[in-house]
């Protein structure tokens, strides 16, 4: 499984937060990994500079081979909740896509 971060112009993230978050990442798709060839993390900042309640958004899009990519969303007031969010979201939805894909 490759994993891409990407994360827009307002965001300050150096690259050992980078790969923490990769690898924790790693570690909570780990059952998934056999079917999951690319991760992709979208990390951005929805109000830019200024501050707000909820403005952290983390976009995870798995890339499945042979099938369309599960993506799903979680919004937090920090990153690290953001990422949370949306890790427990594509859990699910992995869970939830790969078992209708073993029962055909």
């Amino acid at each position: 499984m490759i994993i891409q971060l990407n994360a827009d112009r307002s965001l300050n993230i150096n690259e050992g937060f980078g790969e923490k978050l990769k690898v924790s990442i790693w570690k909570e798709l780990a059952r998934f990994t056999e079917h999951i060839t690319r991760l992709e993390i979208h990390l951005s900042d929805e109000n830019g500079d200024k501050a707000g309640p909820n403005d952290k958004k983390c976009l995870l899009e798995a890339h499945l081979g042979g099938h369309q990519p599960v993506v799903v969303v979680g919004v937090a007031n920090s990153c690290e909740q953001s990422v949370n969010g949306a890790l427990d979201k594509m859990k699910a939805s992995l869970e939830k896509v790969l078992g209708r894909l073993k029962d055909h």
